[in-house]
């Protein structure tokens, strides 16, 4: 198996996960959040969907400089957030199908207008910025849907809530 057919594994496994969750969060508390210091439910739901349009960034240029009034997706529906997730993660698994095994060791840097804030192989940024920051996020959204008592899916095993 190459690696690339191993990160469109983890990928899809991934991505199917993600979906799980984001299809429970409750468009009635997108405004509500856990402490002063925590985003919104809202506004940590679409970080977790738009995340997938990392991996097409990382893939598709060598440096990537986000404006300094960069403004970040914030869905105002469920419907809304669904659909940027489904285009960006299709976006980002199109991106991996094209991915070729000699840009894995190439340097990827990410920079906030003049500041480089990350500098690494395009392998490790795959790896960090893109899957284990979706996949952190993923988890405090599960906490989330806890605090608000809805149930919660199974990412690598059941939850509480799976029949059993």
């Amino acid at each position: 198996m190459t690696i690339q057919e191993l990160l469109l594994l983890e990928f899809d496994e991934e991505m199917a996960s993600t979906r799980r969750m984001l299809e429970r969060v409750p468009e009635a508390s997108l405004g509500w959040k856990p402490h002063d210091k925590s985003m919104t439910l809202g506004r940590l739901a679409s970080h977790v969907a738009d995340l997938p349009n990392r991996c097409t960034v990382i893939i598709g240029m060598d440096v990537f400089v986000r404006p300094v009034n960069f403004t970040p997706f914030v869905a105002s529906s469920a419907k809304e957030l669904l659909e940027h997730f489904e285009k960006a993660s299709g976006d980002a698994r199109q991106a991996l199908v094209g991915l070729g095994e000699q840009q894995l060791p190439g340097m990827w840097t990410l920079k906030f207008g003049e500041r480089t804030m990350v500098e690494l192989p395009r392998a490790m940024a795959l790896r960090r910025v893109f899957m284990d920051h979706l996949i952190h996020h993923r988890g405090q959204l599960s906490v989330y849907l806890r605090l608000l008592d809805v149930p919660v899916p199974g990412m690598y095993g059941p939850s509480a809530d799976d029949a059993r």
